[in-house]
């Protein structure tokens, strides 16, 4: 039974991302700096990507930080 129940919430939960990718496939800009501040270091990366990736990105990288940060926490 709770395998079953496992099954159907990582099926809702493949659905829901999959709901939020495909409404978020809109191209976006993602640049490393502001323009003002691109222009006097001269350093101007910039790429784009569809929106959802930097949506899930995000979220990945809040978990991974939030991890490690909690490990060195309770590291002794």
């Amino acid at each position: 039974m709770i395998r079953f129940l496992r099954y159907v919430f990582l099926a809702a939960l493949a659905l829901g991302l999959l709901t939020v990718a495909l409404a978020n496939r809109a191209p976006v800009l993602v640049k490393a700096l502001p323009d003002d501040i691109a222009a006097f270091t001269g350093f101007a990366w910039q790429m784009e990507l569809p929106l959802f990736v930097v949506i899930f990105g995000g979220i990945i990288a809040g978990l991974l930080i939030g991890f490690v940060w909690e490990w060195f926490r309770e590291r002794k």
